[in-house]
């Protein structure tokens, strides 16, 4: 039980009035990789909200990193996102702020006080994701790949125990889509929990991993040949 990062079980996910998936059982063990693959509006993005707070669940029961996701009070929800680090298809980088300080406003955000040590954390994270020469640019200077970096690094600065992906490959091109899985593979080989919902199959047949298919109201595993 212990190893379990996320474990959902008989979870019915809504979206307003309604029912996006049905008894959901998913368990995720720490340092796994898993992709969620499924047509656009199959629920993999009502999926993703569930895991980090935006959805609750009202039937079935969810627990990630440690948190209870039917019982989880509002105030505990930025303490859930910490252990979280979410990367999204659009970046949702600040375009009125450069790349350190789009890092600097997210460590502020969640308490940290010590300009030197923010200063430290965000260098770290952008040399890891190869970003640490443009930290002085502005989101609109850097190429889709670039943005994507940053975000990344955004996504790791407290150190989170898993990385929910949603989509983070879609606006860029593949060239620029493999280099962004190679840098999340590198992530996941340091032993970080990753669940990334994806379309694009060409990747998940590049980097193979167990994958999981919302479909028909369902999640359900599948093997590769075919998809």
């Amino acid at each position: 039980m212990e190893s379990s990062i996320l474990k959902l079980e008989n979870v019915a996910i809504y979206q307003d009035e309604n029912l996006v998936l049905s008894d959901v059982n998913l368990n995720i063990e720490k340092g796994e990789f898993l992709y969620l693959i499924g047509k656009t509006g199959s629920g993999k993005s009502s999926l993703m909200k569930t895991l980090y707070g935006d959805l609750r669940i009202r039937q079935g029961t969810g627990e990630i990193v440690g948190f209870d996701l039917v019982n989880i009070k509002d105030k505990d929800i930025p303490y859930l996102r910490r252990k979280i680090g979410i990367v999204f298809q659009d970046f949702k980088l600040l375009n009125d702020r450069s790349v350190f300080e789009n890092l600097r406003f997210v460590l502020k955000a969640t308490g940290w006080k010590d300009s030197k040590l923010i200063k430290d954390k965000i260098l770290e994270m952008l040399d890891k994701v190869g970003m640490k020469t443009k930290d002085y640019k502005m989101p609109f200077q850097l190429s889709g790949g670039e943005q994507q970096r940053v975000a990344i690094a955004r996504a790791l600065l407290n150190d989170p125990d898993i990385i929910l992906a949603d989509e983070p490959t879609g606006n860029l091109d593949p060239k620029t889509s493999i280099e962004v899985m190679d840098l999340l593979t590198e992530i996941h080989n340091s032993g970080k929990s990753i669940l990334m919902a994806t379309h694009d199959y060409a990747l998940i047949l590049k980097f193979k991993q167990r994958t999981i298919k919302c479909e028909g109201g369902e999640l359900f595993e599948v093997v590769h040949q075919g998809l």
